[in-house]
């Protein structure tokens, strides 16, 4: 089993030694491999729970029955220059509920020039908050209530949950203001805004579709010093009991030649480390979150209490999951922190293999985790709305675009080769093919689908796994040259799918 019991303290895992360029291919293979290869790329929804409740309170009481939430006689609505407005002088109190990933009411109607004051409760499982114009104020804890005071307003805004991806996923209200200065949009993203008390980073995800969203140029090469992720499978190191310790940070980590984004991690890396035992083990995973918001982790590994094992942690929090591993396979394990879309997308995920009673050994093994990536400006989360919509802007193994096209992985001529393939997801399939060979064992979702040596002689030409199923398939490649691997939907290869194997 690969285990840290301390926070990775570098961006990149070590990397395999590095090769040569890749050997070149004959035929058909040619032009994909010196051509076409370099230039590939081209480029749940979840449920927004709103209520459609507008309140408002006169002094002295709250008001619950209409749109226009205001006090007094109403006066006629004037421009704000003037000395009329209709809520001059007058108090308004707005009552809001927050819920995982909604805000009710959503919308809200109160007469310009009014004094207003908000009173919102958490009703949900996780801290969230309640931002004018997304500035900075504190996390509200489950269970909490608090009071803010918005002021004056002249002209309609916009109030949010400042929590990375809370917004885009329903936790957005829209305040109307009438009589006063004309409608302005008032939704810009709050930048790099943090709330008190070392509480999350804001918006920043570009998760509107935004033109500023990072690109990726296919034909570009990584840099200097650049490393791979390691795709070498972990040993298990014989123990009866794994104890490993999760360390959860977001940092800004390359996914594309001089493309960065920030990701959110386990052990600073995404996907996160390789875990790896046998049926009856004990998995002991302390969750340690040095994030600025909620995170959790959910192994589907496990057969444990969600709500205990699962829970979401805070910032500065502490989490020991243990479970025992009754059944054998590959099996993700991710977080499930609402959004869990947005996490997973950010690169919280990652893969533990159980190990089938009496499996053989291999000259070579490798764990393959294909994901896909949802690009946000430079430097800045994904876009859960293109997360959302499924718009990915590339599918890749290990978390970077054409990695083993960049770094062939080595294989010598005729040794057994055993890749275990995850699914990281969070939305696309694959079905995984080596070019130029064929699968004589393929083992899917707990149970072998075909071994070597059947009395039918069969060959399998793929492996299809749908998000977080997992599966190992063997081969050979008794000859030398260059062994392209990819998932063989083929516009995820367009878009990044795609390695090779540099054999001899």
């Amino acid at each position: 089993m690969s285990t840290t019991d301390e926070p990775s303290t570098t961006d990149e895992p070590d990397a395999p030694a590095s090769g040569g360029p890749p050997v070149p291919a004959r035929g058909r293979w040619t032009a994909a491999l010196n051509g076409f290869l370099p230039a590939v790329s081209a480029a749940l929804a979840l449920g927004l729970i709103v209520g459609l409740l507008m309140v408002g309170a006169a002094p002295g009481g709250h008001h619950h029955d209409g749109a226009l939430a205001s006090s007094g006689d109403g006066a006629a609505p004037s421009s704000s220059s003037g000395a009329s407005l209709p809520g001059k002088g007058k108090k308004v109190t707005l009552e809001f509920e927050e819920g995982d990933m909604y805000i009710k009411p959503n919308k809200v109607t109160v007469p310009a020039g009014a004094d207003v004051t908000v009173h919102v409760v958490n009703k949900g499982s996780q801290a969230h908050t309640l931002s004018l114009l997304g500035k900075t104020n504190k996390q509200l804890e489950p269970g909490k209530s608090e009071t803010q005071h918005w002021g004056v307003l002249t002209e309609s805004t916009q109030a949010w949950c400042v929590i990375p991806g809370h917004k885009d996923a329903g936790m957005l209200v829209e305040v109307n203001v009438t009589g006063g200065e004309s409608t302005k949009a008032a939704g810009a993203e709050a930048k790099g805004t943090e709330a008190e008390g070392g509480t999350a980073a804001a918006a920043g995800s570009g998760a509107t579709g935004d033109t500023a969203n990072a690109k990726i140029d296919p034909a570009a090469k990584p840099a200097a010093g650049w490393k791979p992720f390691d795709p070498t499978a972990p040993a298990d190191d014989g123990k009866d009991v794994h104890e490993a310790t999760f360390t959860v940070t977001e940092k800004e980590i390359e996914v594309a030649p001089g493309v960065k984004q920030t990701r959110w991690t386990y052990n600073g890396t995404a996907p996160g480390p390789t875990l790896r035992g046998k049926v009856g083990d004990t998995f002991r995973i302390k969750l340690v979150n040095k994030g600025s918001m909620g995170h959790s982790i959910d192994f589907h590994a496990s057969k444990v209490a969600p709500n205990v094992e699962m829970r979401t942690i805070k910032p500065g929090e502490t989490l020991v999951y243990e479970f025992t591993a009754r059944f054998s396979g590959i099996f993700t394990y991710h977080c499930g922190s609402d959004p869990m879309i947005y996490h997973m997308g950010n690169g919280m995920h990652g893969a533990l293999i159980v190990d089938p009673p009496d499996l053989p050994k291999v000259d070579k093994e490798l764990v393959l985790i294909q994901s896909e990536l949802y690009l946000g400006p430079q430097g800045k989360p994904g876009d859960l709305k293109k997360m959302q919509a499924g718009d990915y802007d590339a599918v890749v193994f290990n978390g970077y675009h054409n990695q083993y096209v960049h770094a062939p992985i080595k294989v010598k001529p005729g040794d057994r080769v055993r890749v275990w393939i995850d699914d990281g997801g969070p939305n696309e399939n694959i079905a995984f093919h080596v070019v130029g060979t064929i699968f004589d064992t393929v083992w899917k979702e707990g149970a072998y689908t075909l071994r070597k040596g059947n009395k039918e002689k069969g060959g399998a030409q793929v492996l299809d796994l749908q998000p977080t199923q997992g599966g190992f398939v063997e081969f050979t490649l008794p000859d030398a040259g260059t062994y392209p691997f990819l998932g063989h939907k083929m516009k995820n290869m367009a878009a990044g799918g795609l390695g090779v194997f540099q054999v001899g």
